[in-house]
Parts: structure tokens; C-alpha cells; sequence
């Protein structure tokens, strides 16, 4: 092979390499999609789903690591975030029920923060609980699932639970989650029944 013709390969392999590292490193701080294995999120998100999360949505990571470089933002009541579970280190997709400071009691898969029911109603799709900003549906099958507390979460902390409350392994089982192994947010719904669609989380 001539000489000429080595360096540009050389060079285009380079080049392919540095942009693979860039995407790399943007899929690891800025934005990844998950694929969800398990119901215990229905009905928001189905077993099979694929989800769209932000990763700078409460600080910018360290590519590669869970080192935040800026850390703006902590999750909030309501979000549904991506977290690495505390019992195998696998991606879980949880909502978070109660920050740091509240004190959080669950019974038959029903919310109390601070000593307050969290808002329950009914609507024609089913039962939608209010959290934060918007309602989202939950499904209390199993009676629910494990009961919890009354407990404070503790500083730097977040309690996450699934939102079909009966079928899902979540904080009431695992406890508390620190806030560092919260690693984004999802935004929505991207994929579904092997379409494409967007269903805002």
C-alpha cells in the first residue's frame, strides 16, 4: 500500500475513532434511551418500551462515571428518573415519591407526605395520583404492595417507587436511594409495540 494512501487511512480511522468517543461520551453525560424489561411502571410505561432520558437534567457528569463536574438540580416529587439499583447495580425506571426531609408513609400502595393523603382521583383510564406538577396514573394491584413507614428521608436522598405499586421491587423494599445514583430523567416514551410514538413522562 503506498505511503500516501496509509496516512489517509490513518487518518480516517483516527477521525472515526474521535467521533466515536464524542458519541460515546454524549451518550454517557447528555442524553441515552433506555429499553424498560419489567411492568412495574404501567401504566405510564409498558414492559417493551423504550424511553428517552435526559442526563443533564440535575448536573453534568464526568463522562463515563457517576461524577457530577456541576451538579443544578436535585429530582423532585414526581420525576421519573433512571437509577442504578442499590441491591445489583442494574438500571432501574422509578418514580420519585418523597425528597429529603419529608417524612413519607405508604398503606395499600397510598401515599402520605408530611402527615398529608397524597391526592388520589379517579378518571375514566383509571386512578391518577398528583405528585409535583401533573397527575400520572398508578395502579394499585396486590393490594398495593409492602407497606412503609411513617420515615424521614434522609438528607441527600430520594424514596422512588413504581407506579403499578403491587408489581413493582422498589424503595420500600431497597430503601432509600442517594441522589448520586439517580442518572436522569426520563422525558417520555419514544417507542412502543415496536412503533414509534411520544408519550410525555
Amino acid at each position: 500500500m503506498p505511503p500516501t494512501r496509509r496516512r489517509k487511512m490513518r487518518k480516517e480511522i483516527a477521525s472515526l475513532a474521535a467521533l466515536l468517543l464524542v458519541m460515546l461520551a454524549a451518550r454517557a453525560s447528555l442524553a441515552d434511551h433506555h429499553f424498560v424489561p419489567s411492568g412495574s411502571m404501567r401504566p405510564a410505561i409498558e414492559a417493551g418500551d423504550r424511553i428517552l432520558v435526559d442526563k443533564r437534567a440535575y448536573g453534568l457528569r464526568l463522562p463515563m462515571s457517576q461524577l457530577y463536574l456541576l451538579r443544578y438540580a436535585r429530582p423532585l416529587s414526581g420525576d421519573v428518573v433512571v437509577l442504578d439499583s442499590p441491591e445489583t447495580g442494574e438500571l432501574l425506571v422509578k418514580r420519585v415519591v418523597a425528597t429529603e426531609g419529608d417524612e413519607v408513609c405508604v398503606r395499600a400502595g397510598r401515599l402520605r407526605l408530611n402527615g398529608r393523603a397524597v391526592p388520589v382521583e379517579a378518571g375514566p383510564d383509571g386512578l391518577r395520583e398528583r405528585l409535583g406538577a401533573k397527575a400520572h396514573p398508578i395502579r394499585l394491584t396486590a393490594r398495593g404492595g409492602p407497606p412503609l413507614g411513617p420515615v424521614r428521608v434522609p438528607a441527600e436522598h430520594v424514596l422512588v417507587m413504581g407506579d403499578n405499586r403491587g408489581q413493582s421491587h422498589d424503595g420500600r423494599t431497597f430503601g432509600f436511594v442517594h441522589i448520586d445514583a439517580v442518572l436522569g430523567r426520563a422525558l417520555g416514551v419514544f417507542m412502543s409495540d415496536g412503533g414509534f410514538t411520544w408519550r410525555p413522562l
